[in-house]
Formats: C-alpha cells, structure tokens, sequence
C-alpha cells in the first residue's frame, strides 16, 4: 500500500508526526511525506523534533501570501506529486489550506482521501474562518473518516456519511504530547520558571503562570486589542505572571506589542518551538487560548482553560469542564480568570475534569483501519 502524508504548518506536523513514524515501521506500506509548508520556520522545528524526512517539499510560504494565492499555489505544485507517486491513499489532517486543496486533488487524481481529525463542527462556515470550510470541504471528499471523539464522529453521521467508512481513533496530538512531555525540558524554560515564578525552593511560594496563545483570524483587530486589554487587568493580580509568546503574524504583532509590551507582570516572547512550549504549558496554573491544539492538550495536563473565542468545535473539552468559552470581551476574561485564580474549588473543577480526546494510541487505530480496508 503507497500512502503520501500531506501538511504544510507546526500543528498539522505535530498530529500527523506519529502516524508518519508509524507508517515508516509497518511492513507492506510505503511511506512518503509531503508537505507544502505554508508556514516554513514553524514547521521545520516539528520535523526536526519528531525525526522526519520530508520527500518532497514545496517550499509554499510568502509574504503576505492571500488565501487564493496559497490554494493556487498548492494547485499547481502538489499535482506533479500526486502524478509522481500515484498513492492508493492520501492523508491530511484537520482544517488548514493545505488539506481542503490536498482532499480535492485526491479527488481529481482518483485517489482515495483519508481525513485525520474528521468530523469537528461549528455549523458556523466563519468561525473558524476559513477552516471551518476546508473541513467541510475534505469532509464531502474523503473515502475514509478518522474521527477523533463520538461527538465528531455523530456530526458526520448527522451529514450522510456512512458508518462503515468512520473510525473513532482520538486524537493524535495526545500520542505526540506524551512523545514531547517525556524529553528534557529545555534549558530557556527552566531558567524562564526560575526567574519569572519560583520565588523560593517551596512550591507554595511560587507565583502563579498564566499562558497566553492568541492569534486566530477572526480576532484580528478590535477582539485582539479586547484580549490585551484583559490581560493588563490580570497582570495586577498580583501573584500572577504571564507569559505570551507571540504569532508573527504582523496582525497580532502589532496590537500586542503596543498595548503590552511595557507591562509590568507580561513577558511577550518570539514564537516557541513545539517542544519548550510544551514544557511551559506542564507550568501553568491557567492557560487563556484561541488555539485549537492547546484546547485538546491542556486537558492532558489538567490545567483550566479559558478559550477566547466565543464557539469551538472541540466542545467535548467544554462538556468535560477542562475549558471554558468565554469569547473576546475584557470583562468576561477578566471575570472567568479571576475566578479561577481564587476559588480553589472552581479551580479544582476544571483541573481535575477528564481529557475526552484519547489515550495515545490513536496513530495506531489510523493505520490499523486503513489496513482493515
């Protein structure tokens, strides 16, 4: 069986890492990896980590680059690929450009279409923009629907899609969080810890982290200035620091460093690489996200969070109650962190709430069904 893995950006790598490392172990599959790199640094960090070797690499990312220049261009570059190789199976995963164009060249080429983490629904096709479409779009395309909870499992079902062709696997980004969390903590974040949180050796003493993540499109502008102005009212907390590694995007660059770059109690850091942000999530005592990945990774660790969007299609961890939606608006992130920061039973509540997205194996399941078939 010929499989070609197609991704292009850090969190699409982060999830299919482990089933690219399987695939190179199974015997009677031959294993290439594609990837578009739509976002080049980012990425080049996760392969490195994971140990993979691309074999073909498209080289996409520009500057400024339009959604319809991106699509173009995976068009026209990811075509030679398909007719190079002529797999039996394309993989892509979750909701990027790069899987929307990658499930329909599939389609062109005759070639069947395997989607990872199939089925997460808003019902609203402009949040997330645009990724809410280019998962509908490898949802109406794909032969074979890896499904990472019951709940998106039934949403698919809810669309006609056929029993015999879903396989509920969970989520692949537990499998490689648990590969990540077991390597050596980084020399930056521990000396990071050191000087922003551990004010003497008892644990008791140290100062609360809060973790920031934001930099979805549809907080660009006005919701994105919202968000830092909340976090100037949580940094006078008081026992609090938070720390904000920021997107390069110019649209979140430019308002956070603005509004926070001189605040007392926010440290703003240049993008992290997959591995030390790990180790600082394993840190927080709160994280506040608009990021899809860290919704399904901070349950893995049991720390509360508060996601600044105001729906998610990962509402298994709000049933859970590991997250919270509590949108944009300063006052209501300013309302839900403080309430958390001091009541230890709310607190509690969230930490100790299940991680409903998988046990680590789902790599596993993916391959175990495509062989099935």
């Amino acid at each position: 069986m010929k499989i070609l893995t197609v991704f292009g950006t850090r969190p699409e790598a982060v999830k299919m890492a482990p089933i690219v490392r399987m695939l190179k172990k199974t015997a009677n599959i031959e294993s290439r990896v594609c990837v578009t790199a739509q976002h080049r640094q980012m990425l080049d960090q996760v392969l490195n980590l994971f140990e993979i070797k691309t074999d073909y690499d498209l080289d996409l990312m520009r500057e400024n680059q339009s959604l319809a220049q991106l699509s173009a261009a995976i068009f026209t570059n990811l075509d030679p690929v398909f007719s190079d190789f002529k797999p039996d199976w394309v993989l892509a995963q979750g909701d990027t450009t790069t899987v929307a164009i990658s499930s329909l060249l599939a389609y062109y080429h005759r070639i069947k279409f395997g989607h990872v983490e199939a089925g997460l629904r808003t019902h609203d096709k402009w949040q997330p923009f645009p990724e809410e479409i280019n998962r509908r779009v490898a949802g109406v395309t794909a032969d074979l629907h890896f499904a990472p909870t019951d709940w998106s499992k039934q949403n698919l079902l809810n669309e006609g899609i056929s029993n015999n062709i879903i396989a509920v696997t969970g989520n692949t980004v537990i499998d490689a969080l648990q590969y990540v969390s077991m390597q050596a903590e980084p020399v930056e974040i521990t000396e990071l810890i050191e000087r922003l949180v551990r004010r003497s050796d008892s644990r008791s003493d140290m100062k609360r982290l809060i973790l920031v993540t934001a930099h979805r499109r549809e907080n660009f502008g006005a919701p994105m200035e919202d968000i830092c102005r909340a976090l100037i009212e949580l940094a006078r907390h008081g026992d609090v620091e938070i720390v904000y590694p920021v997107h390069l995007n110019p649209n979140v660059q430019e308002p956070v460093n603005r509004l926070l770059r001189n605040v007392e109690h926010i440290t703003l850091l240049p993008p992290l690489d997959y591995l030390p942000l790990v180790h600082l999530m394993k840190h927080a005592s709160l994280i506040l996200t608009d990021s899809g990945g860290i919704q399904e990774e901070a349950p893995a660790f049991g720390i509360p969070t508060l996601v600044l969007r105001d729906v998610t299609e990962r509402p298994e961890g709000v049933a859970a109650g590991t997250l919270k939606l509590v949108g944009t608006g300063p006052d209501r992130i300013v309302r839900e962190a403080k309430r958390l920061l001091d009541d230890s039973s709310a607190y509690a509540e969230m930490a100790k709430a299940n991680n409903p997205y998988g046990d680590g194996h789902a790599a596993g399941k993916i391959i175990q069904a495509l062989l099935n078939l």
